[in-house]
């Protein structure tokens, strides 16, 4: 079982795994329009976390997890309730990053998706009024700035370019700064 990251996946997966490769997906973008009750804020005053929405021509970089066969469906219940706040299963093929170990596409890839139709859908926002949401957030999983930031942080490790959570990142950390 391979498992697609694009959001906190990316850099703190959670389940056992053998094997991960820098790899992305086609077809598909990233964007903060997914509030989070559960994982990144609270009911009354969500986080906002990824999902991706369908653009013919993108692609969407992120991490490619094989799972330990020996805990493969423990990890996809694991996945079911971390992914729970409005996010549905797909399958994906997830193409290698150039130069990366591995050079062939992995079929079939778990990928978990927020779609419009879910009642935690934010849909679009300026940068800057994203940026204060995330900056006032914080649930069960942490604070929405970790999030923000780990995943800028993972993403331009890989050399992933992603101008969304780019911007998302720099105006929390400017806002930060002027606030310190």
């Amino acid at each position: 079982m391979w498992v697609f990251g694009y959001g906190s996946i990316v850099w703190r997966p959670g389940f056992e795994y053998v094997e991960s490769h820098p790899g992305y997906v086609e077809g598909w973008t990233r964007r903060f329009w997914q509030h989070s009750t559960d994982h990144r804020g609270v009911p009354g005053d969500p986080g906002r976390v990824v999902t991706l929405l369908q653009d013919e021509g993108a692609a969407c970089w992120g991490v490619v997890y094989r799972a330990d066969p020996a805990f493969a469906d423990e990890i996809r219940r694991q996945l079911d309730v971390r992914e729970q706040g409005g996010y549905e299963r797909h399958e994906v093929d997830v193409h290698p990053a150039p130069g990366a170990e591995r050079d062939t596409i992995i079929e079939s890839a778990l990928m978990y998706v927020a779609t419009p139709q879910n009642p935690q859908f934010a849909g679009d926002d300026t940068i800057e009024a994203i940026a204060e949401q995330v900056i006032r957030s914080e649930g069960p999983s942490g604070h929405n700035v970790e999030y923000v930031l780990e995943l800028a942080d993972a993403l331009a490790e890989i050399g992933a370019e992603d101008p969304h959570v780019f911007a998302v990142a720099e105006e929390v950390r400017r806002r930060l700064n002027r606030a310190g």
